[in-house]
């Protein structure tokens, strides 16, 4: 496609700033491990990082497909401008509504512990799975797995969900 310069740079320079926003940080040392996760009922009721997420990273990292790529499975009404928004999962419109805060972060981080069929996958666990594959190996800097988000980036996806009402 053949876009004029000022509408590409305009679009590249929205792209960089949201990735930017939403790139991984460095693991906080105050930080909830994914394997120090209590969940209660499927919830969470802690905060992974005791901070209070950015609901605008937390869009960037639902709509980019680089990162939680959320999209894919669900649709929400309030991105109009991301295309082909998937219906695998339950639409998000309104989730804030049907979910509280700890129900949210229990979903992201892991949504088997409340719906164990669901093909939703864990953002936040690094063990128990049944084949990760090599590629997902060695990513953490001891050698184990990582999760798919970190502990800040699933506080930020938790506060942009909890916008949708």
């Amino acid at each position: 496609m053949n876009w004029p310069t000022d509408l590409r740079e305009s679009a590249l320079a929205a792209t960089a700033a949201a990735l930017t926003l939403a790139a991984p940080q460095a693991q906080a040392a105050d930080a909830v491990a994914p394997g120090g996760v209590v969940y209660v009922d499927g919830g969470v009721a802690q905060s992974l990082t005791g901070a209070p997420g950015n609901p605008e990273a937390g869009k960037a990292i639902i709509s980019t497909a680089a990162l939680g790529n959320c999209v894919a499975c669900h649709q929400i009404s309030a991105l109009p401008e991301v295309d082909f928004q998937g219906n695998v999962g339950p639409s998000l419109d309104g989730v804030a509504d049907r979910y509280d805060e700890a129900h949210l972060r229990g979903l992201v981080a892991n949504a088997k512990q409340t719906f164990p069929d669901t093909v939703m996958p864990a953002f936040y666990k690094t063990e128990g799975f049944i084949r990760p594959g090599e590629g997902y190996t060695g990513k953490a800097p001891t050698g184990e797995l990582s999760p798919v988000l970190d502990a800040e980036q699933i506080e930020n996806v938790v506060a942009y969900l909890l916008t949708l009402r």
